[in-house]
């Protein structure tokens, strides 16, 4: 398990030290926590302190990850939780959380062992007991999940690969500025375990849903979302609300899964912002 960085380390002093309350950035597949970067600045000028930590060894760029694209290959749903609990559990405050596709998964996660104040899922990926697998949603994942090797390798998408699962919404002149910018080679572990979720009782991409300790969560998903469509996003909410506490869905129209970095994020952001707003 790969111990905090000096950078996260960094952020969770000045956090401590600023006596706000830690918002903590969990990015998803493909992308890196640099991809939260005008997200933070948004809840740090609206007076909170923002951490993006990174899945365990992630790069600092984009430029570094596609040069050595083998240090994301094994990483699981498990160890990734296990990094953000680590990162969470040096913060003097409970923190909110907010995690984009797999990191929506994340965010559930780590809502359910109590470590969050208020959680927002975007996109999340599905856990176990979420059964609706759509079309689109599979054509996402067909890239990694093609082949049973995958799921020890670190896989790249194609330009034509990103534009369907992420930017299926934008121009081609914003997607391909967003595969530039953003996109970076991913494991396929966690992909295999989404899969299998519901064939597995042992599986980590599992959420204590009922916890009584989870806390405020919202749950976004884009309208037009490939790789998690409304269809998976509303089992996750039905399987969400029926904990005690305050469960909401929030469908954002016209938006794909890239909708956290592309053109339109701050709509996001200011939907989250007044979720946090009104609970912590």
């Amino acid at each position: 398990m790969a111990d905090i960085n000096e950078h996260e380390q960094q952020q969770i002093d000045q956090a401590n030290a600023s006596g706000r309350t830690p918002v903590v950035f969990v990015h998803g597949l493909w992308l890196l926590p640099s991809s939260w970067d005008r997200w933070a600045a948004v809840f740090d000028e609206a007076g909170y302190a923002p951490l993006t930590p990174g899945w365990p060894d992630d790069p600092e760029t984009v430029e570094e990850a596609k040069a050595y694209p083998e240090v994301f290959a094994h990483k699981t749903v498990g160890q990734v939780a296990d990094h953000f609990e680590d990162v969470i559990g040096k913060l003097s405050k409970k923190p909110a959380v907010i995690g984009h596709s797999f990191g929506g998964l994340l965010a559930q996660i780590l809502a359910g062992r109590g470590l969050s104040a208020a959680s927002m899922a975007i996109d999340p990926a599905p856990f176990r007991g979420v059964l609706p697998l759509p079309i689109s949603s599979l054509k996402s994942a067909s890239p990694v999940l093609g082949n049973p090797a995958n799921r020890n390798r670190a896989i790249p998408l194609t330009f034509e690969q990103f534009r369907y699962s992420f930017a299926n919404v934008v121009s081609e002149d914003e997607a391909k500025e967003l595969y530039d910018t953003y996109a970076v080679p991913a494991s396929g572990a966690p992909l295999f375990q989404a899969a299998t979720a519901n064939l597995n009782p042992w599986t980590e991409a599992k959420v204590k849903t009922k916890s009584p300790d989870r806390g405020p969560l919202l749950i976004i998903v884009g309208e037009k979302d490939h790789t998690v469509p409304p269809a998976i996003a509303n089992a996750s909410y039905k399987l969400q609300k029926r904990n005690k506490g305050v469960t909401e869905y929030a469908v954002i129209p016209n938006r794909g899964h890239a909708l956290t970095i592309d053109s339109g994020w701050r709509e996001v952001a200011n939907t989250a912002l007044a979720f946090v707003k009104r609970f912590v």
